[in-house]
């Protein structure tokens, strides 16, 4: 059950943060942060982001919001992309990150603005985004 789980988290990880950024996560991941790479990959995706009950965009808006309350800018980034892999527009993404804004507060939401107009902005392919800090042990970051 565990094998079957992690193959189906690198393929939902795949599908919505792009197969380029998984094989550079988990190749990328140390022997340290191997572990965390196995246990997000399983558990998060194969698990979790594999039940029925949200759809991927549906749960792509809600970890956009998470994401900002909890001011994981790194973690965000890469979660918009897979917002719009998941079929967020970019309005949709405008409005969660200003519903979190009212519940989380304007420092955060304007942190939020900005990392995820780059993150926007790069996978228009107009410009790479800025380099934020990792938010943990996970190779090159990004759950």
């Amino acid at each position: 059950m565990a094998d079957e789980r992690l193959e189906r988290g690198k393929q939902v990880r795949s599908e919505v943060l792009g197969p380029e950024h998984v094989k550079r996560s988990l190749a990328a991941a140390s022997d340290f942060a191997r572990p965390i790479q196995e246990l997000v990959t399983e558990y998060c995706w194969g698990e979790v982001w594999a039940r029925p009950g949200l759809g991927r965009r549906e749960r792509s808006l809600v970890n956009l919001g998470m994401l900002t309350a909890l001011n994981r800018s790194h973690e965000l980034g890469v979660h918009v992309r897979g917002a719009l892999r998941n079929g967020c527009t970019v309005e949709e993404i405008q409005e969660a990150l200003l519903q979190a804004a009212i519940y989380c507060g304007v420092p955060a939401a304007m942190e939020a603005f900005r990392v995820a107009e780059a993150a926007i902005k790069a996978a228009q392919g107009e410009r790479e985004p800025e380099p934020a800090a990792s938010d943990g042990a996970s190779g090159d970051g990004g759950s």
